[in-house]
């Protein structure tokens, strides 16, 4: 019998020892430090390659942790400011910007640089203006990206270099030209900032999309239908003056929405209201070698109503170096015009009952009564810096005034019908009349320099800015005329009826219109082709009005619509809807609506402003 013994499996061996994570702390390497650094490129590269083939995969990993970082480079940081800032200007989303901000200081000084804003703004559409007076620390409703507030607030002298700005840490005070002042004399101020410009405007724009509140909303009781009616609106950032059809003039403050008073003198429906603001500077016309205009004496009216006039003052003609030409200043689509350098605002009202009022908008009080025309006026608009206004009356005739003086200066003869509408842009007046035709003047001298004839039927708007001109009527073609020759460069079609409502924009190259058959179209001034076909309202188009990013309209149907004016995209209706929309203006974050609603005359007035930091 064979015994099997049992094989007792050898011991497993002990592993050999790991070399410590430390190893690398007592390794010697061939060559000290010193005799490293006095080696040549190529024998350093071998010294290094040597040591990385005995390393082992762990310690590779730990090189590649440490050499890593060793090898990023802030560009932005490494590179001179003004290159920098070329790379910056790339970034187009200001919430990218807002991010960058908070990177290290160096970004933030770089964000901060007003150039980089300035682009910004250009990119978006954002006009820069520095004469907003409007306060905004009343306003709430803020729907903008909460990382706008983020932003750096540090304006930036733009005369100095990139790299002498960032070095820069304080705010410094440049000596500007003040259009709103009340002075004749220039006035230091703290320089303007296009970042905190376009953080105004781009929250604006935001709230304008999905957010915004009503300030204050004023209902009326209307004793018979027509007594309400709202025939037009002014607005300004201060300012919203609204003419009615009962005789009335409801003066609202554009800030807080309140109303400020009524004026009352006119017998008769009010047909038109301009706006002049504060401030402002003398622009180019007929003046005496004194700098005061030859054409009337002193007015005799109260020293009150002289200073709010500004009569009582030196007339400044010098021009600020940042004020272009007066005499390609387009008219505003919101009925106000630029002042003259006057302290208070002005408001010009036109009438059934024939005549012509210039108040004060401080006081209240009526300044001057003008009478010459001998029908309803139906139309008026006043020049920008300068006191001259020009209105348009059933009776055939326009008109020139000096509204400083309180004179008529000329009669301008040569429609044989009704001046239904009229525009002005520079030192040119255009008018368009129910005998068909349009009319370019000049208002210096009352020269009828063009004669545009095309239409068939009455003319009921008109517009001007620079050397074209844009008129429809009842024959419901859109006519687009070269001021410079009196020819007709297009006839736009589209609409099916009266075509109601243009504005005409050089700095777009846009033309809007809309027609009593409920649509609103967008012209290119370049190919003169329809960009886009809006079926905006079910009835006539009561109001319209464009910037670079937005078109808003309002109508008989009741309401206010929101479009992205590019591509024509609805963006949303403005409020409940009511019975009828009469007037919508918009300006810098506020809109006044004039509507009837539940059988009243409906003022709502909405802010769309960001909320001060």
């Amino acid at each position: 019998m064979t015994d099997f013994m049992p094989i007792i499996s050898p011991p497993t061996p002990a592993p050999s020892p790991r070399p410590s994570p430390f190893h690398y702390l007592t390794f010697q390497p061939k060559y000290n430090p010193s005799e490293f650094s006095t080696l040549g490129p190529a024998s350093r590269k071998q010294y290094l390659i040597s040591i990385l083939h005995e390393c082992s995969p762990a310690e590779l990993r730990f090189i590649s942790q440490t050499v890593t970082p060793m090898l990023k480079r802030d560009v932005l940081t490494e590179l001179p400011a003004e290159l920098a800032l070329h790379i910056l200007a790339y970034v187009d989303d200001p919430c990218t910007l807002a991010r960058a901000s908070q990177v290290c200081k160096r970004w933030r000084d770089l964000v901060a640089d007003d150039w980089l804003w300035k682009v910004l703004c250009d990119t978006y559409s954002f006009r820069a203006d520095t004469e907003d007076k409007s306060d905004t620390n009343l306003f709430e409703d803020d729907e903008s990206c909460d990382e706008m507030d983020k932003f750096t607030s540090n304006s930036i002298d733009p005369w100095l270099t990139a790299r002498d700005r960032l070095k820069r840490q304080e705010i410094t005070s440049v000596s500007h030209w003040d259009p709103y002042s009340s002075d004749d004399l220039l006035h230091p101020r703290t320089q303007f900032s296009h970042q905190e410009y376009f953080r105004r405007a781009y929250g604006t724009m935001i709230n304008l999309r999905k957010g915004g509140n009503v300030l204050r909303a004023h209902r009326m009781p209307t004793p018979t239908p027509d007594s309400g009616v709202v025939t037009s609106v002014a607005l300004d950032t201060e300012w919203i003056v609204v003419g009615l059809a009962n005789s009335k003039i409801n003066l609202f403050s554009a800030i807080t929405g309140v109303v400020s008073r009524t004026l009352t003198g006119h017998e008769l429906g009010v047909w038109a209201v301009h706006l002049i603001c504060r401030g402002g500077y003398w622009g180019r016309g007929e003046m005496d070698e004194d700098g005061y205009p030859d054409d009337a004496d002193d007015p005799v009216v109260p020293a009150a109503l002289k200073t709010a006039l500004g009569i009582d003052r030196r007339r400044r003609m010098k021009y600020p170096m940042n004020v272009e030409d007066d005499s390609s200043k387009p008219s505003d689509i919101c009925c106000t015009s630029e002042g003259w350098g006057q302290p208070n605002s002005i408001i010009v009202s036109a009438s059934c009952d024939k005549t012509l009022r210039v108040w004060d908008a401080r006081s209240g009080h009526c300044i001057y009564v003008l009478r010459g025309h001998t029908a309803t006026v139906r139309c008026a608009r006043v020049l920008h810096n300068r006191p001259i206004a020009v209105t348009g009356s059933r009776d055939s005739t326009l008109r020139v005034w000096n509204i400083q003086k309180g004179v008529m200066l000329r009669v301008l003869h040569g429609h044989t019908a009704s001046v239904r509408c009229l525009d002005i842009c520079g030192n040119n007046i255009v008018s368009g009349s129910y005998d068909t035709t349009c009319r370019i003047w000049d208002v210096d001298t009352g020269e009828c320099t063009r004669v545009l004839r095309g239409h068939s039927h009455q003319i009921y708007s008109i517009a001007i800015d620079g050397n074209l001109v844009a008129s429809g009527g009842m024959d419901t073609i859109v006519r687009v005329w070269d001021a410079t020759t009196g020819n007709c460069v297009a006839q736009l079609t589209g609409h099916t009826a009266l075509v109601c409502q243009l504005q005409l924009s050089s700095t777009t190259s846009l033309l809007a219109t809309g027609g009593s058959d409920g649509r609103v179209i967008t012209f290119s001034l370049r190919s003169f082709t329809a960009l886009q076909r809006l079926a905006a309202h079910d009835s006539s188009v009561t109001s319209l009005q464009f910037d670079a990013n937005f078109l808003i309209t309002g109508g008989n149907d009741g309401r206010v619509r929101v479009f992205e004016t590019q591509t024509g995209n609805w963006v949303r209706d403005l409020g409940e809807r009511s019975e009828s929309v009469w007037k919508v203006l918009y300006k810098k974050g506020i809109c006044a609506i004039m509507c009837k609603r539940a059988g009243k005359t409906t003022m709502e007035i909405w802010t769309f402003k960001p909320k001060e930091r």
